[in-house]
Order: C-alpha cells, then structure tokens, then sequence
C-alpha cells in the first residue's frame, strides 16, 4: 500500500483502496460469523486462499469482482440514508 501510494500511477492507488474496502467488509462478517465458521475443516486455508484471490495482480481478481458486483451496488442503494444519519449526528455532536 505505502508503495501505491508513493507512486507517481494512481491507478495502483485505487487496486489497493479497492481491496482495503472488500477486506474491511470481510473483517466485519467475519467478526459475527467467526464463532461460527471456525468449526468447518479447513476454514482458515480457504480464508487465506480468498484472500490470496483478493490481493492477486489479475484483471478478474476477488477485490474487484466483490467490490464491482457487491458492494458498490449495496452502497449506491444507501449511501443518502447513512449520509443523512451522519449528518444527523453530527448536529447533535
């Protein structure tokens, strides 16, 4: 990430914030299904492999096709309603 960033190519830039959103998502699914998951055999190898899938320097890796296919459309959906709710918020504040 500190090397996209010092770059002077922004398109690297936006790869890597791609996959800190999707990996930031995941974190948080995880943290409710871990207690879970953790039973299945192999949990944590295919964790790793998924995550290996998200970082891969290919065109069809999992940041972009999560982030393109989930995500984006999830915040498209509702991005006025949490933009209201923060500024609710910070009224109140």
């Amino acid at each position: 990430s500190i090397k996209a960033i010092e770059s002077s190519s922004k398109e690297d830039d936006t790869t890597w914030l791609t996959y800190w959103v999707v990996y930031g998502v995941f974190s948080i699914a995880e943290f409710f299904s871990d207690i879970f998951l953790y039973w299945f055999p192999f949990y944590y190898a295919g964790k790793c492999l998924f995550l290996v899938w998200c970082m891969a320097p290919v065109s069809w890796n999992g940041s972009q096709v999560l982030y393109q296919s989930v995500i984006r459309p999830c915040f498209l959906r509702h991005h006025q309603t949490v933009d209201n709710v923060l500024g609710d918020l910070s009224t109140r504040a």
